[in-house]
C-alpha cells in the first residue's frame, strides 16, 4: 500500500536531510577527524629557534648564525639563534631536551653537551643519545701547539722531551672536561708523555698564557690560532685531523704516527627527542645543500672549518664513536671537572 499524501513525504524527507546534515556537523566539530587535518599543516609554519650552548662570538655561535640566515630563507620562516651559556653546554641541553618535538626548536652545540659530559658529570638531567640527530654543520681540527723556546720539531720530539724532563712541561687547556683537555690526555695516554695540565677558563686566557711562555704546550682549536703561527709565535708541530689539512700541508696528521688518534671539534644540529624523522631529514637536506654553496664554504673556511652535512644517521654513528672515545679517555685519566 502507498502512502497517498506525497507532499508530506516530501517535506519529511527534506526535513530529515536537514537533520541529518546538523547532526554530521556536530559528529565532525567533536570527532578526532581535525587532528588529522592539523597534522598535515605545512611545517614551518611560524619561526624556528635554533639554541646555541656557548656565548655569542666564537665558532660554536658564528657558524650556526651562518647557517639559520640562509636556512630561514630556503624554509619561509626565520631560524632565530638563541646563546644560552652555561655548565660546558648542560644548562642549554637540559632546557632543549624538555621543549616540545615538533620542528620549532633546534640544539646547534659542539661535542661536550653531545657526546663528552655524559661521561664527565656525575649526574645530567638528559640523554644525548635521545636527541634526533640531523647533521653535522663542520669541523675544526685541533693542533698541538708549542711555545717558540720548547726545542722540539716533531711530536715525537716532544714526547721524548717531557718523559727524560717530567712534569716539567705544563701544558694549557681551556678547562676541565673541555677538547683540549681531553685531546692532551689522549695524547698522553698513547704516548706516555709526561706533563702537568693547567686549565684557564676559555680559550683566549689559555692561549695567552702560551703564547707569553707560561705553560708550554696546548692541544688548540687551529683556527684560533692561526694567526699566531703565521707570526712565529708559536710552533706547529702536529693536527689532530684524521689526515693533513691542505691549508697546512707539511704538518702531519698525529694519526699518521700515532694511528687512530683522532680528536676534531665539530659542530652538529640536532631535535628534541621523540622529533619525526620526517622534519630531521627535511633538515639535513636542506642544510646540506646550504653547505655546498660557495659562500658558505668560504665563510666557513675563513673560520678554519671544513663543512659536512651528513645524514641524521651518520650523525648518530658519529655521536656513539665520539662518546665511546671519549669515555674511554674519561676513565682511563681519571678526568673529573673539579
Amino acid at each position: 500500500m502507498t502512502n497517498s499524501n506525497p507532499s508530506f513525504t516530501r517535506r519529511d524527507l527534506i526535513q530529515g536531510v536537514g537533520a541529518l546534515a546538523t547532526l554530521s556537523a556536530g559528529a565532525w566539530a567533536t570527532s578526532p577527524i581535525p587532528a588529522i587535518a592539523q597534522s598535515v599543516t605545512p611545517w614551518p609554519s611560524k619561526p624556528i629557534h635554533m639554541v646555541v650552548p656557548n656565548p655569542a662570538g666564537g665558532a660554536a655561535d658564528v657558524l650556526p648564525r651562518l647557517i639559520a640566515d640562509a636556512l630561514g630563507q630556503k624554509l619561509g620562516q626565520p631560524v632565530i639563534v638563541e646563546n644560552r651559556p652555561g655548565a660546558a653546554g648542560n644548562i642549554a641541553a637540559e632546557w632543549f631536551n624538555n621543549t616540545e618535538p615538533d620542528g620549532y626548536t633546534l640544539l646547534a652545540a659542539p661535542p661536550p653537551a653531545l657526546s663528552i659530559n655524559v661521561s664527565l658529570y656525575p649526574k645530567i638531567n638528559y640523554d644525548p643519545a635521545k636527541f634526533v640527530p640531523i647533521t653535522i654543520l663542520a669541523t675544526v681540527s685541533n693542533a698541538l701547539l708549542v711555545h717558540p723556546s720548547v726545542n722540539v720539531q716533531t711530536a715525537q720530539e716532544l714526547v721524548e722531551l717531557s718523559k727524560a724532563n717530567p712534569e716539567k712541561l705544563a701544558y694549557a687547556s681551556q678547562g676541565n672536561g673541555s677538547t683540549s683537555h681531553l685531546t692532551a690526555e689522549l695524547f698522553k695516554q698513547k704516548t706516555g708523555a709526561s706533563m702537568i695540565h693547567v686549565p684557564y677558563k676559555g680559550d683566549a686566557p689559555a692561549i695567552a698564557d702560551l703564547l707569553a711562555g707560561h705553560v708550554q704546550v696546548m692541544f688548540g682549536n687551529l683556527s684560533a690560532a692561526s694567526a699566531h703561527l703565521k707570526s712565529g709565535k708559536l710552533k706547529l708541530l702536529a693536527v689532530t685531523s684524521p689526515k693533513r689539512l691542505s691549508a697546512f700541508p707539511q704538518t702531519p696528521a698525529l694519526n699518521e704516527t700515532i694511528p687512530g688518534f683522532v680528536s676534531v671539534t665539530w659542530f652538529a644540529v640536532v631535535a628534541p627527542p621523540k622529533t619525526p624523522s620526517s622534519i630531521s631529514h627535511h633538515l639535513s637536506k636542506t642544510i646540506a645543500e646550504i653547505l655546498k654553496t660557495p659562500e658558505i664554504n668560504k665563510r666557513f673556511a675563513e673560520l678554519g672549518a671544513e663543512t659536512v652535512g651528513n645524514t641524521p644517521e651518520e650523525l648518530a654513528q658519529w655521536m656513539k664513536e665520539d662518546t665511546q672515545r671519549w669515555r674511554d679517555v674519561i676513565k682511563y685519566g681519571n678526568v673529573t671537572i673539579d
